[in-house]
C-alpha cells in the first residue's frame, strides 16, 4: 500500500494498492486508523478495487457498516472505479444518494474522488 498525499492542503490521503484492503468492517476500521495515524489524515480516496465484491452486494450490509464506522470515526471516504458491471437497482440507489451527501463519494476516476473531497474537508 503506497500513500500520497494529495489536496490544496495537503489533507486528502490517496491510497495506492493492487490488494484488496476491505474485506470486512475492521480491515475497513484498520485501514482508515493506519492512515490516519501515520498522516493525520481523515479524507480517503481509494480505488474500487480495494475493495471486496461483497462491499457492493447490498444485501452483505457490509457497504452500510463500513460507511457508518466511517461516520463514527469522522473520516470522509471516495472510492473510484467502474460501476457499469453492477445491475443492482438497489446499489445505484446507494450509490445515488451517496454522491449526493457529504461523506461518501463513488466516481469514475481518482481525479474526480479528489475533487469530491476537496469539496467536503474534513
Amino acid at each position: 500500500m503506497n500513500i500520497v498525499i494529495m489536496g490544496d492542503e495537503q489533507n486528502i490521503a490517496v491510497i495506492r494498492s493492487e490488494d484488496i484492503l476491505i474485506t470486512d468492517v475492521q480491515s475497513a476500521l484498520d485501514l482508515a486508523m493506519t492512515v490516519s495515524y501515520e498522516t493525520g489524515i481523515h479524507s480517503l480516496v481509494l480505488p474500487k478495487t480495494c475493495l471486496t465484491n461483497d462491499f457492493f452486494v447490498l444485501s452483505t450490509r457490509l457497504a452500510g457498516e463500513v460507511l457508518q464506522k466511517y461516520i463514527n470515526y469522522k473520516f470522509k471516504l471516495a472510492v473510484w472505479g467502474d460501476y457499469s458491471v453492477y445491475n443492482s437497482k438497489p446499489l445505484h440507489d446507494f450509490i445515488y444518494e451517496s454522491n449526493h451527501g457529504k461523506d461518501f463519494f463513488f466516481v469514475g476516476t481518482e481525479a474526480e474522488a479528489i475533487e469530491k473531497l476537496k469539496q467536503f474537508p474534513v
